[in-house]
């Protein structure tokens, strides 16, 4: 009879070890979940704030190009609106910029 007990309790012990680790896992599962969901939100934001720039972008180039077929595209224009609009340079060209602003 004393066998018995002796082979219940080793049983026991599995069955409470695998209960535990499945509860550990469960929980890291959530955790994980919960995670990729907070990654996948924040990364929404990053592509909803990247369409707005390109938005703004593609009215600033829609203006640049209206501007040249209104002003004919003239060289001097075109170097002009790339100083004035898109901040460029020519080629060995340097721009300072002051700090103290204009």
């Amino acid at each position: 009879m004393e066998k018995h007990r002796t082979q219940k309790k080793p049983r026991q012990k599995r069955s409470v070890l695998l209960t535990l680790a499945l509860v550990v896992f469960c929980v890291y599962m959530l955790a994980a979940i919960v995670n990729q969901r907070m990654q996948i939100s924040s990364q929404k934001a990053k592509l909803q704030s990247i369409q707005a720039e390109i938005q703004v972008q593609e009215i600033k180039n829609s203006d640049v190009r209206h501007e040249l077929q209104s002003q004919g595209a003239s060289s001097e224009y075109v170097a002009r609106i790339a100083r004035e609009s898109l901040n460029m340079a020519k080629a060995g060209e340097r721009i300072f910029i002051c700090p103290g602003g204009d």
